[in-house]
């Protein structure tokens, strides 16, 4: 396997200021606005450029909808039967076809417009748990988050959502998602795989699009795009299950990381805040000498990433990170006894047809593993050689005790009303951001902010079909007020008080800016040596 991964265009303002003074739609007015409803302004960007580092960055594609108001319900189906599914094709392409009157159109505008406010902005939501779904193009089920697959209801919710996929696929169109109430359910098509996700927690839909990409690709890490299209093109009516029995783990795992992990919400990166003298000495330990078919070396500590090695001129695109970090967090590897597991991996971005074999150690385990062949022993001589380099010269020590000092708080910062942040260098496809801590403390009001963050990421990036994209966007509500701004150098979206006025929201941006410049040599992972 060779070659490197791509580096598709992105954007960014050009000359958009390092410092952020208050636009004219952004600057207090008279009165106090109501907060018994969000407050929003934003500020629109074009012609975006985006310098390159050592990760490749994603390009989003375009959305559309359908709002469920227009459509019909349906009654119980069995997916195994051809017939019903045709008859409910069928009916659901007339329902479709059938053009509204204008008064119901209006009316239905009306609702959807509703529906995208209360999405977008309740403070109040009811987190839910969301449901996922993964079937083949056939209607045969292959994943799903609920506890119960066994039941009719299961079955049938299967069959429908074929159903429904196949309507627009017939008519040479996408069903992207659907609009139902406060519910919105997205869907993805991967054939031969087709990916649902059905969640009332308010956020944009590039969100759980993003998730069930997520899940895609974690599937793909098991199972090559390669050698999925060569089973489902020798048997379409395949089950799946039957190949990926056992992983289960991997994909519920994934899922559970998405709820929260604000690096891969901003498809980065997130760094060990350490001393960089520190983390330099660690990654010279680690580079590869005489060893041509070692592609990366990864160490890890905490979840987060303490340093990256990498052939010249070659990037990694941050998905394949994260399907790395899930795969060596899975119970089944990280709760092993042994100090080493050596597994056949695919990585989809940098080769969707092909596996790597991932040496994965643990270097406070003592359990020496069971020999894998001539290439296991290889790598794990090397490794053991490097460890022992790490602990001559004191640098495991060193990083065992910057691990313990690497989470910082908003209180360190000294910002008056501020309560959480999230900033990404743009360069270095790189994210930091404190604890979460009072009053994000509990589940429900962590997930009301983090769902705040992704309605300001989606709007600023224009992941869901906005005309354009933006530089700030503003939202108060009753809990809190957020702020989302983006510049050349950077993006970043902060949480304060909602009794502080927008002129204080500005200079608390521009405080955390200059924060994160002075430790940033600390908080980011830069000039990574490569081999």
């Amino acid at each position: 396997m060779s070659g490197s991964p791509s580096r598709p265009p992105s954007a960014l303002a050009r000359n958009s200021p390092s410092r952020l003074a208050i636009p004219t739609t952004l600057r207090p007015s008279p009165g106090t606005p109501s907060q018994s409803m969000p407050e929003s302004s934003a500020s629109s960007i074009n012609n975006v450029d985006m310098s390159e580092g050592i990760l490749v960055q994603d390009v989003d594609a375009e959305v559309e909808t359908v709002d469920s108001d227009d459509a019909v319900a349906v009654g119980q189906l069995d997916a195994d039967d051809e017939e019903s599914k045709k008859t409910l094709r069928d009916h659901l392409r007339r329902t479709l076809k059938t053009r509204p009157s204008r008064e119901l159109r209006t009316q239905s505008q009306r609702r959807r417009k509703k529906i995208d406010s209360d999405l977008s902005y309740s403070p109040d939501a009811k987190y839910t748990p969301r449901e996922y779904f993964v079937l083949t193009d056939a209607g045969k089920p292959v994943f799903t988050s609920r506890a119960e697959t066994e039941s009719d209801s299961f079955t049938t919710t299967i069959g429908i959502m074929q159903a429904l996929i196949s309507v627009f696929i017939d008519d040479h169109d996408k069903l992207k998602c659907i609009n139902a109430g406060n519910t919105r359910i997205t869907f993805l098509q991967r054939t031969p795989l087709y990916y649902v996700c059905a969640s009332s927690w308010g956020e944009p839909e590039s969100v759980t699009r993003s998730h069930l990409e997520f899940l895609h690709l974690q599937i793909l890490s098991i199972v090559t795009a390669s050698q999925l299209h060569r089973i489902f093109e020798r048997r379409t009516n395949f089950d799946l299950r039957r190949l990926l029995d056992g992983t289960e783990t991997f994909l519920h795992s994934m899922l559970a990381k998405l709820e929260f992990d604000l690096a891969m919400a901003t498809s980065s990166l997130h760094c060990l805040k350490m001393d960089a003298v520190t983390r330099k000495r660690v990654a010279d330990a680690l580079v590869p000498t005489k060893m041509k078919d070692i592609l990366y070396v990864i160490l890890l500590s905490q979840g987060r990433v303490v340093t990256l090695i990498r052939p010249k001129k070659h990037s990694i695109h941050p998905a394949d990170i994260h399907i790395l970090m899930n795969t060596v967090h899975n119970p089944s590897i990280y709760n092993s006894p042994a100090s080493a597991s050596w597994i056949p991996i695919c990585l989809p971005k940098f080769n969707p047809s092909g596996f790597l074999n991932v040496y994965i150690a643990f270097l406070q385990r003592e359990d020496p593993p069971p020999s894998e062949g001539a290439d296991f022993e290889t790598i794990r001589g090397w490794c053991e050689s490097a460890t022992q380099k790490l602990i001559a010269d004191g640098s495991l020590k060193s990083l065992l005790d910057a691990a313990e000092q690497a989470d910082y708080t908003v209180s360190e910062l000294g910002i008056p009303g501020l309560r959480h942040f999230v900033y990404k260098a743009r360069a270095q496809v790189q994210v930091t951001f404190p604890t979460f801590e009072d009053p994000y403390d509990n589940i429900a009001d962590r997930k009301r902010l983090v769902t705040l963050y992704q309605t300001l990421h989606d709007a600023i990036h224009a992941k869901s079909g906005q005309s354009e994209t933006l530089k700030l966007q503003y939202i108060r509500t009753e809990k809190e007020c957020v702020m989302g701004w983006i510049t050349q150098p950077f993006e970043m979206y902060i949480a304060l008080s909602p009794r502080l006025p927008k002129s204080a929201v500005i200079g608390a941006a521009n405080a955390v800016s200059r924060w994160i410049k002075k430790e940033e040599s600390r908080l980011f992972l830069k000039d990574a040596p490569v081999f």
